[in-house]
């Protein structure tokens, strides 16, 4: 494949990293605020002009047991709306725990990529690619 973009879809805001199949690694990108609960489209399509990326992934809510989340629902319309303006494959990734980990990266130490949501779609990116 090649470049992919990651995402860490939520309603206030979304996470995205960038990621390269041939490393299996990704990068946080940025977060995007939401307006209304609608994404920021302008942004994303600057973000898939400038890396043109293969592929999407979008992280999918999921409980403990594997269960959807309640905003499940809402990160697969995103993902099918990703799907249908950009013209991309769309992939869906476990999310669990990414964001308590992208905090945990975060705590007790500064880091130049200080937006926990961009590393949370960082990971759920790297867990993708390390399925694959």
């Amino acid at each position: 494949m090649g470049t992919l973009l990651g995402f860490d879809y939520g309603t206030k805001k979304i996470g995205i990293a960038v990621g390269q199949t041939i490393t299996a690694t990704a990068t946080p990108l940025t977060t995007l605020l939401a307006s209304a609960q609608k994404p920021n489209w302008d942004e994303i399509s600057k973000l898939i002009t400038i890396w043109q990326p293969e592929a999407l992934v979008v992280g999918l809510p999921l409980d403990l047991d594997d269960s959807e989340t309640e905003t499940a629902p809402r990160a697969q319309r995103f993902a099918r709306q990703l799907e249908g303006r950009y013209r991309l494959p769309v992939y869906m990734a476990d999310e669990k725990l990414t964001s308590m980990v992208a905090l945990q990266e975060l705590k007790g130490r500064h880091s130049a990529y200080g937006d926990a949501d961009a590393i949370a779609a960082k990971l759920i990116l790297e867990t993708w690619l390390s399925e694959q």
